[in-house]
């Protein structure tokens, strides 16, 4: 029954995650919410792993996600479920948008669909910081608001985006450089 339901909430999100991989955290952390599959902790890991291995990153979420839930079977129908709507709905535009290149209307939908999936991003992202971040249990508590801040990770995030930004270093050396801070500094 498990296995069933991981793929209808992996399906519904490759049905609706329109904007790429992280598009798919929304959808995650409700199904986090609403089935206790996983923690957003685990969100956090699911997105450190996926962005440090090859492949669409919605696709690695959805393995590690399944296979964390239901196990090997688990990882392989969550993929296969996240990946089918897409790919039926990519068939059937392609079918038919020669068609319709020029309307008016599906320029009108692609030109909505990019906020939107912007928006979804964000979102997700600005959960992703909440994790990565801060400690939300100080802030329940009466601890010192400076407490609450996970500094390490805060500066390790600033240089990485310097780092990436500026520098233009490879993907691959800031994920090594981040990982064996994360060892060293015990984040």
């Amino acid at each position: 029954m498990t296995i069933l339901r991981l793929m209808l909430a992996f399906a519904k999100t490759g049905l609706f995650s329109v904007g790429g991989g992280l598009a798919t955290l929304p959808f995650l952390y409700e199904m986090s919410d609403k089935t206790g599959w996983f923690s957003h902790a685990d969100i956090a890991d699911m997105i450190a792993v996926s962005e440090s291995t090859p492949g669409p990153i919605g696709i690695n979420m959805s393995t590690f996600a399944g296979f964390k839930t239901a196990g090997i079977p688990g990882g392989i129908l969550a993929s296969l479920a996240l990946g089918a709507p897409s790919v039926i709905i990519i068939l059937i535009i392609a079918k038919f948008l020669e068609k319709f290149r020029d309307s008016k209307y599906v320029e009108g939908a692609f030109y909505g669909l990019r906020p939107a999936s912007i928006a979804m991003i964000s979102a997700a992202g600005l959960n992703v910081a909440k994790v990565a971040l801060v400690n939300m249990e100080v802030l329940q508590q009466s601890g010192p608001i400076t407490d609450f801040f996970l500094w390490k990770a805060i500066i390790l995030g600033v240089l990485i985006f310097i780092a990436a930004r500026k520098l233009k270093w490879h993907p691959v050396l800031l994920i090594a450089i981040s990982a064996a801070a994360g060892i060293i500094f015990q984040f």
